[in-house]
């Protein structure tokens, strides 16, 4: 995909927009190619497109005046991109005679505009109407950005209060639509007990850092991966280090068949309150289709094991995965409704570049994602689920998302991480560090070594890189 234009600072966002539209094209010197010239001439902005394809080639052009608010350069800069994005949208939904679900908006986050559009100003209850009218987002996704922010009443803004993620990237398969940097257990089980060791000195010292700080821990969420993965006995060594009175305590156990007693019982010793257990599916012919060893009887087992121990059950289901029809996942919805979890999180199946599924992308009907959201958004609701948090992907089916919901217990560790409001320390390998500093509205981050080996062998340099952020 050719993009050229006079405005460098949104070419990315450009490309995003052309991407909803041209999703099987990459950036190389082939069509479509878009030329893109903007004038910009105090506060007046004229946007010019010409988009060349293999239909021919067209025009578009789009005049605006933007609202200069006491000379802020930063809103300026806000107002000139979203306005190219959304004149080129109009371009495109034109031509192709077709709407998105979100409209002009691309990111990971869609309830951040939904905030910004508050904090200028919008009223709560103009909401919708404003992300209607300025993003042409559809009346369900803008009403979805309405019930998210109303559900987030737990977001707290004080950059003393702090969380802390540890990852554990080993799964026991690779899933085939999985992109995270995991690895196969069978592949790494000679260096597991190294890792454990490199983790907990890093827990330790991480430990330090918010002694020294005087930062008060909000939440503790060990993910991957699958953290279950590993034995009872490694899971009460790793759990030993984390003695914090938290108000939320998450171990993703992920996959049913990582799941024992003996793990659950550890778990509960250790005061963890929160666990995930990912169903995917409740078709065991796609289970096998996307590289998942466990079955739907052994989800169900799983399940119920672990309601004797009291813990806020998360489970996931995906919508979209290969040769799943929409008969199938109707079904994954009412048996999910059987088994009444306190979390749900329903996620659109996304084709990653680094995935098993980007080698032989699977063939969807038209709209069918579209339906299979549309039918669990309305099961979940009749049945007391409400949305909590949100998120998009890029190259995710039909252009939909992913949404938490809850019934009574939302996911604290889920809303800050996604709405960026505390620091996270993080812990093991692939794990992201983020500093956040509320006042000056900026957030700095810090990376660990993504590879098991590089983290074991590496791992004074990062424990010295966070502690050096965090000072």
């Amino acid at each position: 995909m050719i993009i050229e234009t006079n405005y460098d600072a949104i070419k990315n966002d450009l490309y995003d927009v052309m991407h909803l539209y041209y999703p099987d094209a990459i950036l190389n010197d082939e069509l479509p190619s878009l030329k893109h010239k903007m004038i910009h001439d105090k506060n007046d902005v004229t946007n010019l497109y010409v988009v060349e394809d293999s239909q021919g080639k067209f025009e578009f052009s789009e005049h605006r005046t933007i609202d200069q608010k006491n000379g802020d350069a930063l809103d300026e800069k806000r107002q000139i991109k979203r306005f190219a994005k959304l004149s080129l949208y109009k371009m495109l939904s034109k031509h192709f005679d077709k709407n998105m679900p979100w409209g002009a908006l691309t990111g990971v986050r869609p309830t951040k505009i939904g905030y910004d559009l508050i904090n200028q100003g919008v009223p709560p209850y103009l909401l919708q109407q404003a992300l209607m009218e300025n993003f042409l987002l559809s009346s369900d996704k803008a009403r979805l950005v309405e019930m998210v922010i109303q559900n987030q009443k737990c977001i707290i803004r004080n950059d003393k209060l702090v969380d802390l993620y540890i990852n554990i990237p080993i799964c026991p398969t690779r899933c085939s639509y999985c992109s995270f940097i995991a690895s196969r257990y069978d592949a790494v089980k000679d260096i597991v007990e190294d890792y454990l060791t490199a983790l907990i000195k890093d827990i330790n010292a991480t430990k330090k850092i918010i002694q020294d700080n005087a930062f008060v821990l909000r939440t503790i969420y060990i993910g991957g991966g699958t953290p279950t993965v590993l034995s009872a006995e490694q899971l009460d060594r790793l759990l030993d280090n984390l003695n914090y009175p938290v108000s939320e305590f998450t171990v993703e156990c992920g996959r049913p068949d990582t799941i024992t007693k003996e793990k659950l019982d550890v778990l509960k010793k250790h005061n963890v309150t929160r666990i995930s257990i990912n169903p995917q599916t409740f078709n065991d012919a796609t289970l096998k289709r996307i590289g998942r060893k466990h079955t739907v009887k052994d989800t169900v087992m799983a399940y119920k094991l672990s309601l004797g121990y009291d813990f806020v059950v998360n489970m996931d289901i995906i919508a979209g995965l290969p040769k799943d029809s929409l008969t199938s996942f109707k079904k994954t919805v009412d048996t999910l409704m059987l088994l009444a979890p306190d979390n749900v999180t329903v996620h659109t199946l996304a084709i990653k570049r680094g995935s098993l599924l980007n080698e032989d992308k699977p063939k969807t009907e038209n709209k069918l994602v579209d339906k299979m959201i549309s039918y669990a958004e309305n099961v979940l609701h009749d049945n007391g689920y409400k949305p909590y948090y949100l998120y998009r992907q890029k190259n995710q089916l039909d252009g939909q998302e992913n949404v938490g919901y809850y019934k009574e217990h939302i996911c604290l560790f889920n809303v800050d991480t996604m709405e960026e409001c505390l620091s996270v320390l993080a812990c093991g390998a692939g794990g992201i560090s983020k500093r956040v500093y509320s006042l000056d509205n900026r957030i700095e981050r810090e990376s660990n070594a993504k590879d098991i080996k590089q983290y074991i062998e590496r791992i004074d340099e990062m424990i010295d890189k966070k502690t050096k952020l965090f000072s």
